[in-house]
């Protein structure tokens, strides 16, 4: 029994999806890595720099507003990277430097009459 043509294009076809799909599938099983590698460096490297406190801070912070946590960490990894830092970040130096990226509150008054 011989296959005529068509079948085996279609056979060919469907043989170069499923290793495209397979190909697709490792290249996001191998960025998912990378960015997991990446995560683990950068908290390995905010241990190193922050005290146990800062640290803390830190957590509360990344529930309450993810986005400011991420630009406090990407800050203290630049300092610490470019040999800016002589200690460890304490809690302190944390506060002040929340208090110049926190946007500051619109204060609201209600008047009545």
């Amino acid at each position: 029994m011989r296959m005529n043509d068509e079948e085996l294009e279609a056979l060919r076809r469907r043989r170069l999806m499923e290793l495209q799909q397979q190909q697709m599938q490792e290249a996001l099983e191998d960025q998912e890595m990378k960015e997991k590698e990446f995560e683990q460096q950068r908290q390995h490297l905010l241990r190193l720099i922050l005290t146990s406190e800062a640290r803390e801070r830190l957590g509360r912070i990344r529930i309450a507003r993810p986005d400011i946590a991420e630009a406090i960490e990407n800050q203290l990894i630049m300092l610490a990277q470019s040999g800016r830092l002589q200690s460890k970040i304490t809690d302190e130096y944390l506060k002040e430097l929340l208090a110049r990226v926190m946007p500051k509150k619109k204060e609201i008054n209600i008047r009545r009459k």
